[in-house]
């Protein structure tokens, strides 16, 4: 896809891997239209020159609201890239509220987003829908259950998108990331990729119009997972 001259939604833009995905597609040409809840961050997207959109689209009242305030702009790119984790840990206490939000917020928005914006997209010269899933939608770790289901349905969700849309003008790419070094993952231990590089590489997939981006370490997981599933989920699930 040529970025150039295009109009951009990226949610959770304001920060992480959000962020750095607004910021490689400006440079590519893009107009961008950042989405996030906090007022600092967003007042630090408008000052580097992304429009902005404050919303919470961990329920269905702030998915429609994004929907209606982008209502007759001519939106090309969406990308669900929000998300966030939830503890679930049968040996301790776990807050079933933030589990709800976490499976609406990774799972029904993106599906509530697309729903609204797709006849938009459709009615665009050229469209695409990113999902930002992640490799553990791949093969599951034990410490993250519910953040790893979510990702595994959207991932499904995804695949089965874009059979839909086979021989549209709409392109869907799922991006998959590794550990990446975000506010999200400040107490996870292992070895994180740079934000900066996670999003130019999802930019340049989108770029190159591929179907699915592996990204970092994400490739080798899947040629893992490719050879034998069951090496693959061995490893991943004490990750």
């Amino acid at each position: 896809m040529r970025i150039s001259g295009k109009t951009a939604v990226v949610t959770g833009g304001s920060d992480g891997i959000g962020l750095e995905i607004a910021r490689h597609l400006k440079a590519a040409g893009a107009g961008v239209i950042v989405v996030g809840r906090d007022p600092g961050r967003l007042a630090a997207a408008l000052a580097e020159g992304f429009d902005t959109i404050a919303g919470d689209l961990s329920n269905a009242a702030g998915c429609d609201a994004l929907v209606g305030a982008l209502a007759g702009r001519p939106i090309d790119i969406l990308v669900n890239n929000a998300g966030m984790g939830a503890t679930f840990d049968v040996n301790a206490p776990f807050d079933l509220a933030e589990i709800d939000r976490c499976i609406y917020l990774n799972v029904n928005a993106p599906i509530r987003l697309i729903a609204g914006l797709l006849d938009g997209l459709r009615a665009r010269p050229e469209a695409m829908i990113v999902n930002v899933t992640s490799g553990l939608a791949i093969a599951p770790s034990a410490k993250g259950p519910v953040y790893c289901g979510t990702k595994a349905g959207l991932r499904s969700f995804t695949m089965a998108l874009r059979a839909q849309l086979a021989g549209t003008r709409v392109h869907v790419l799922e991006a998959l990331p590794p550990v990446v070094e975000t506010r999200m993952t400040e107490a996870n231990p292992h070895n994180k990729m740079p934000a900066p590089e996670c999003g130019r590489q999802i930019v340049a997939a989108m770029q190159a119009g591929r179907k699915q981006a592996n990204v970092g370490m994400t490739a080798l997981l899947n040629a893992v997972y490719n050879v034998s599933p069951a090496i693959a989920r061995r490893v991943m699930i004490r990750y």
